[in-house]
């Protein structure tokens, strides 16, 4: 009876397992997944901007290159940081960029009211920035002040910022600035959470403002500008609907959508303290992405069929309690395994909507929320969700392959997610790329990739895993998490096999 019942497991769990397949269609590939999905937002917010990533040019202990931190610009290369948004955020509909240009003794200070009304400098400016892009390697994404700004002063950085020398008193400024030649910039917010911080406005109210700061914002460049709507919070698909039906298309290439990974905005809970049950509703909040970008582009597909309007994700992540000991207002947070989760799934939402999602950008770059890179003086730590874009970025802009996942049930209660997450790419070397995440807590998950449309020789992986969910790098260990070879892939007769560890991440790669 015994060995009836141990058999009667056996096979349940068998069938359990059996349940996470993946149909990997290799030769339906259409869309490419911009490498802008994997942008970054920098905001002057704590220490994002002063301490993060720029540090002075009198700092002589931390080497520097113009005041901006050389240790941070080499992790972020290693990134492939596509495109890095500035200066906000709440931030930028009370900034004016001229306050932030010419000799930095003559640059005037400001109260930063959205961020624990701390003195602002504006010893980084559009300068600062626009320099800082070019040696990183990103394009820049100009976050313009429709708030409490002008149509004049934004046309005016347009000017300042891109149009040929000797054009403008605006590009002789510039030239008087120490800089001759224009930048690229291409990417221009038109005001931020105008719904909120950016106004308080109605969406009818800020289409006709978009309208209008849209008309005088005049390209002298190689390229057009592209100009990105400050876009809705969460599930406000009316504020969507309106502005693809009050903005002609034509002055319109992107709509924003903010999204946080937040337990409870009253409550929202530690960064590493945290136990399963809160974990669980983090990614209950994280997994919403899906439905958010589903419908908000399916109201865009009603106006806009071809997809020539794309969605921005421009704040995406999680957000929990501040560090204990540090300012509450500069938001600065640990980053777990939970954080890891949050990205690899993220991103495979995605990756998987790259036909209208086409721009996203992580909140925020260091020191902020969901960081990538925490400083401490001279000290650097690449965090977890560093580790998991870091192994995505071979998705960039490499062509998308539509994968069907069937998956167990991460339980808990009466409450269930799907456990498994995937998407996949062909990028122009002819390699395949497939990126795995298991949420369960607890329960490994074994895995079968059906392949369809080609035929591989070879697999090779990468993982990112470690013993507790709430395991982080700190500066006193901060190699904890990171990145090792996995080899627990095997191939054969069409298929893969596989097994992720709990709260885990795979990229595996095939020839």
């Amino acid at each position: 009876m015994k060995r009836i019942f141990l058999l009667a497991g056996i096979c349940a769990g068998i069938f359990a397992n059996a349940q996470n397949t993946i149909v990997l269609q290799a030769d339906k590939g259409k869309d490419i997944i911009n490498k802008n999905i994997y942008g970054h937002f920098a905001e002057h917010l704590g220490h994002c901007i002063y301490g993060g990533l720029f540090v002075g040019e009198n700092n002589t202990r931390i080497p520097n290159k113009d005041g901006v931190r050389l240790d941070v610009i080499d992790a972020l290369k290693k990134l492939k940081v596509p495109v890095l948004r500035w200066p906000g955020g709440c931030f930028a509909d009370t900034y004016h960029w001229k306050d932030g240009i010419g000799p930095k003794k003559e640059r005037p200070s400001i109260l930063n009211v959205w961020w624990g009304n701390v003195k602002e400098d504006n010893s980084f400016g559009t300068n600062e920035f626009l320099n800082m892009c070019e040696v990183l390697g990103a394009e820049p994404y100009l976050s313009g002040n429709v708030g409490s700004g002008t149509p004049q002063e934004l046309s005016d950085w347009v000017k300042y910022t891109t149009h040929p020398n000797g054009t403008s008193p605006m590009t002789d400024l510039r030239q008087k600035n120490g800089r001759a030649n224009p930048w690229q910039v291409k990417y221009w917010g038109l005001g931020n959470e105008a719904w909120g911080c950016g106004g308080n406005m109605k969406p009818d109210y800020y289409a006709n403002i978009y309208r209008q700061y849209a008309t005088f914002m005049t390209s002298a460049g190689k390229e057009r500008i592209y100009r990105i709507a400050s876009g809705a919070s969460d599930a406000d698909y009316n504020w969507t609907e309106t502005l693809m039906r009050e903005i002609p298309h034509n002055m319109l290439d992107a709509v924003g959508v903010h999204h946080y990974s937040v337990i409870s905005w009253n409550k929202k809970g530690s960064a590493t303290a945290f136990d399963e049950e809160l974990y669980y509703t983090t990614m209950q909040r994280a997994l919403e992405m899906e439905e958010l970008v589903s419908r908000h582009a399916a109201v865009m597909d009603k106006y806009d069929p071809n997809k020539r309007v794309a969605i921005a994700v421009d704040e995406w992540g999680g957000w929990y309690d501040v560090e204990p000991g540090t300012n509450g207002a500069f938001l600065y947070q640990q980053n777990t395994m939970r954080d890891a989760m949050i990205a690899g799934t993220t991103l495979n939402i995605f990756n998987n909507h790259c036909d209208r999602v086409k721009m996203a950008n992580l909140a925020q770059i260091v020191n902020v929320l969901q960081a990538v890179v925490l400083t401490n003086e001279e000290k650097i730590v690449l965090t977890p969700t560093y580790h998991v874009m870091e192994m995505y970025n071979v998705h960039q802009d490499a062509t998308m392959l539509p994968v069907a996942v069937t998956s167990n049930d991460y339980k808990m209660g009466k409450e269930k997610l799907k456990a498994v997450s995937a998407s996949a790419s062909k990028d122009k070397n002819g390699k395949t790329h497939i990126s795995l995440v298991n949420i369960d807590a607890s329960k490994a998950q074994d895995i079968t990739i059906n392949i369809e449309g080609a035929s591989y020789t070879s697999v090779s992986g990468r993982i990112l895993s470690s013993d507790k969910l709430q395991n982080y790098n700190s500066f006193e260990n901060p190699d904890k998490i990171r990145p090792a070879a996995f080899n627990g892939a095997k191939l054969g007769d069409g298929r893969l096999t596989l097994s992720l560890p709990p709260f885990s991440v795979v990229v595996l790669e095939l020839k």
